[in-house]
């Protein structure tokens, strides 16, 4: 299949930043993006957090683009795409693509997102990469008839559809959980039905950090690191290292199933994301995780789900210490934590019901992941 140019197909245009000190550039009624405002699940952007007037648009030479023209981010990061849903103007953070009547900009959009990594390997700069006007233009994308063109992106957009649809299922059946836990147990600094109260010091264990040593390339064990515990308290293994360890070691850093993983260093809205390891077999975790092992008196689910309300997320947030970036909450604090101990009987229905609702979210889950495969497979097929 023939290549062509971007810039024989399309116009590339970018933008800048009004003086933030005038007043009068700002609070219009025009729409100005920045980088900042779009993120991997955007597809159309129709409004901005910051609007300017048409002084600045005066002023400052801007040049808007068009409905339908493809946003393309060329710093800061590069490569974040979306698609414009009304006429507005840009920072100088992209390098957008006004598409003629020979390409598809739903086609192109997803060119582009399958070549993000090709993107930012062309880079220039030395305090942060960008991709210039010329580099855009430059770069060749295979262009079929207009038709196919418009069966391609629209294939993948369907495909989307339902993986964002699942990505809904899977949060609602989190908060499925977390709703039952409120019913059944009250909010923790309400104890509405006199449970005893405790600290988690109390209901644990063992407490032990994981080892800081780094992963190998032939590590007998399983690696867990903090990216492998998600913010809404899963275990997600489908990017880990391989880790050795001496016998000595793995009495402190190894984990067995129904040991709680708390995320001890972050950042400040990271700290302390929690899951239960479910697994089989025995793994090893990274010195930023805490391993917190159950006495029996609170079930491991229990305290999963107590760690993941909002609620507590906020107060782990208050909790943490230290620098922008690289927050922190250490085995002493999180002990000191206070936490509801219900009666063993309650907590076993509870933990009846999340086994229940794990079930489905594991179908839900194979399901996505069966629609992200496909994708990508789609996507190597129409544009590697």
């Amino acid at each position: 299949m023939k290549k062509v140019r971007l810039g024989d197909i399309c116009t590339v245009v970018s933008g800048t930043t009004p003086k933030s000190h005038v007043d009068k550039y700002w609070n219009g009624d025009k729409v100005w993006i920045t980088p900042a405002e779009i993120n991997e699940d955007t597809l159309f952007v129709t409004d901005s957090v910051r609007h300017i007037s048409e002084s600045a648009v005066k002023d400052s030479s801007l040049k808007s683009f068009p409905k339908g023209t493809v946003i393309l981010s060329s710093r800061a990061p590069i490569g974040k795409t979306a698609i414009a849903g009304c006429e507005m103007y840009c920072n100088q953070g992209f390098k957008n693509l006004i598409c003629s009547e020979k390409i598809n900009n739903l086609y192109l959009l997803y060119f582009l997102r399958f070549r993000k990594d090709y993107l930012n390997s062309l880079g220039r700069g030395a305090t942060f990469k960008e991709i210039s006007k010329g580099i855009v233009e430059n770069i060749k994308v295979p262009l079929p008839s207009m038709d196919t063109q418009i069966q391609i992106g629209n294939r993948i957009r369907t495909i989307e559809k339902l993986i964002g649809l699942r990505k809904k299922q899977l949060f609602l059946l989190d908060d499925l959980i977390k709703s039952r836990f409120v019913e059944m147990f009250g909010l923790p600094n309400k104890n509405k039905y006199g449970f005893e109260i405790s600290h988690i010091g109390d209901v644990v264990c063992d407490v032990h950090y994981g080892t800081s040593k780094k992963a190998t390339e032939h590590g007998k064990f399983t690696y867990i690191r903090m990216n492998n515990i998600t913010y809404n308290g899963e275990l997600n293994l489908t990017d880990t290292k391989k880790i050795s360890v001496s016998e000595n070691e793995i009495i402190g850093c190894a984990v067995k199933k129904g040991d709680i993983l708390f995320n001890r260093t972050n950042s400040r809205e990271l700290v302390g994301k929690t899951c239960v390891f479910n697994q089989d077999e025995p793994m090893i975790i990274a010195g930023y995780i805490i391993r917190l092992r159950m006495n029996g008196r609170v079930l491991p689910e229990y305290l999963s789900t107590f760690l993941n309300l909002s609620c507590s997320k906020k107060m782990l947030m208050k909790m943490a210490k230290g620098a922008v970036g690289q927050a922190n909450i250490n085995s002493q604090e999180v002990q000191s934590i206070m936490i509801l101990v219900p009666p063993i009987e309650i907590q076993n229905c509870f933990q009846q019901i999340v086994h229940h609702i794990d079930k489905s979210k594991l179908a839900v889950q194979k399901s996505l992941e069966e629609l992200e495969t496909l994708k990508n497979s789609l996507m190597q097929q129409y544009f590697d």
